[in-house]
C-alpha cells in the first residue's frame, strides 16, 4: 500500500499545468462543484487523469492498464491480511485444542537450561524446549472410528505442560500402514512423531513390530539417542532404558492395579515416574484416551521458572538429561499400546480383537 501514498503525493503536487491552466490544490477543489452548487467531481476527476499522462513532465508513463494492474495487487494483499488476521482470532479464542490443531505461541519452558539441562549436543538443543519441563501431562485423542466400528486408528496425543495448562507445548501423532493397523493391532510397527505446538519435529519415536517383548526407538534427525526395551515376565512390567548402550534406568512395575511406572538408577533412586491417570469410569471402559503424567522431578529448587516455582515437584536424586527425557516419552507411548490400548472392537462384530 506504499504505493497508494506516492501516487496520491504525486497527484497532489502536479495538479498545476493541466491542459496549459495553473490549478492549485484549493482551485481544483472549488472545480468540482458548478456554479449551481452540483457536483462535478466525476468529471473533474476523469479530467485530470486524462491530462496527468501526457502533461506531467519528468513522471512514469501511468496507463490506466498498469493502473489497474496496482489496483489488483493492492486488493490480493489485503484479502491476504484479513484472512491471516481470522486465522489468528480463531486460534487464540479457541479454548479446547486437540493434537491436529496447533497454536502460534509456545509456553516458556519451566525448568532452567542449565547444569544436567545444558544441552550437549545439536540433538539436545532441538528437544530442550519441550522436555526442559518439571512435568508433562500427555493426553491421548479419543478414536471415535475405533470407538463406533473397531477400526484401528493412528493415535494421537496432545502434550501440555501443567504449569501452562491453556495451551499444549507439543503433540505426539502415529504414522503406520492402515492394513497392518487392523490385523495387528497393538503389535503393529509404527513411527510417531514428537512435534512443538507449532508443529515442528523435535524428535520420532520408532517402535517395530515385536512377538513377546516390545522395544521402542528414540531418534533425533534420524540419529538413534536411545532405546527402552521390555522385559518379560508373567505378571510385573518391567523395563530397560538405554541412552546409547548404557542403561541409566529401569521400571519394576507390580503389574495388575498398579499404574505408576517409577525410573529407578542402579542403586534404586528414583529418577522420573510416569503415572496412568484414570479418566472415568466411561473413559476406561469404552476408549483409548489414556492420559499420562511424566513426573521428571527437580533436585535444585531455583532451577524452576516461572509458574513451576509455585508447584510440588517429585524428589528425585539428580534430574534427567534432554536425551534421557526424550527416552521417558518413548516409553510413555509404548507403555500406552502395550497395557492400556485394549479396547480395539467395541464396535462391529467383524473387526472384534483378540487381545
Amino acid at each position: 500500500m506504499r504505493w497508494v501514498r506516492n501516487l496520491q503525493q504525486v497527484c497532489w503536487n502536479n495538479t498545476s499545468k493541466v491542459y496549459g491552466t495553473e490549478i492549485g490544490p484549493r482551485n481544483w477543489l472549488y472545480g468540482m462543484f458548478d456554479l449551481d452548487g452540483r457536483n462535478e467531481s466525476k468529471n473533474a476527476a476523469m479530467s485530470h487523469w486524462r491530462g496527468f499522462k501526457h502533461h506531467v513532465p519528468n513522471e512514469p508513463n501511468l496507463t490506466r492498464d498498469f493502473l489497474v494492474k496496482l489496483w489488483e495487487s493492492d486488493w490480493k494483499e489485503k484479502e491476504i491480511l484479513r484472512k491471516r488476521r481470522k486465522s489468528v482470532r480463531r486460534y487464540s479464542g479457541r479454548r479446547k485444542m486437540s493434537s491436529g490443531e496447533h497454536v502460534f505461541d509456545q509456553p516458556p519452558v519451566s525448568q532452567a537450561i542449565t547444569g544436567y539441562l545444558a544441552p550437549t549436543s545439536p540433538e539436545e538443543a532441538k528437544i530442550a524446549p519441550l522436555l526442559a519441563r518439571s512435568n508433562l501431562l500427555i493426553t491421548r485423542d479419543i478414536e471415535w472410528a475405533n470407538l463406533v466400528f473397531g477400526f484401528e486408528q493412528e493415535n494421537r496425543y496432545a502434550i501440555v505442560d501443567v504449569c501452562y495448562p491453556n495451551a499444549p507445548v507439543g503433540f505426539i501423532r502415529e504414522q503406520s500402514n492402515v492394513l497392518i493397523r487392523q490385523f495387528l493391532r497393538t503389535r503393529r510397527p509404527f513411527v510417531a512423531y514428537i512435534t512443538d505446538a507449532l508443529g515442528n519435529e523435535l524428535f520420532r519415536v520408532r517402535r517395530p513390530f515385536w512377538w513377546i517383548t516390545s522395544s521402542i526407538y528414540a531418534e533425533v534427525d534420524g540419529k538413534e539417542i536411545g532405546v527402552v526395551h521390555q522385559r518379560w515376565h508373567l505378571w510385573r512390567r518391567i523395563y530397560d532404558l538405554y541412552l546409547g548402550n548404557k542403561q541409566f534406568a529401569v521400571v519394576e512395575n507390580p503389574g495388575f492395579w498398579n499404574w505408576t511406572f517409577t525410573l529407578k538408577d542402579i542403586d534404586g533412586n528414583v529418577l522420573a515416574q510416569i503415572d496412568r491417570d484414570w479418566r472415568g469410569f466411561g473413559f476406561e471402559i469404552f476408549t483409548d484416551a489414556g492420559q499420562y503424567v511424566i513426573r521428571f522431578g527437580s533436585s535444585d529448587p531455583s532451577s524452576k521458572t516461572g509458574l513451576a516455582q509455585k508447584v510440588e515437584d517429585l524428589e528425585v536424586v539428580r534430574p534427567l538429561t534432554l536425551s534421557e527425557r526424550a527416552v521417558t516419552v518413548a516409553l510413555a507411548v509404548s507403555l500406552d499400546n502395550d497395557y492400556f490400548s485394549r479396547h480395539g472392537g467395541w464396535g462391529l462384530p467383524l473387526f472384534v480383537a483378540t487381545e
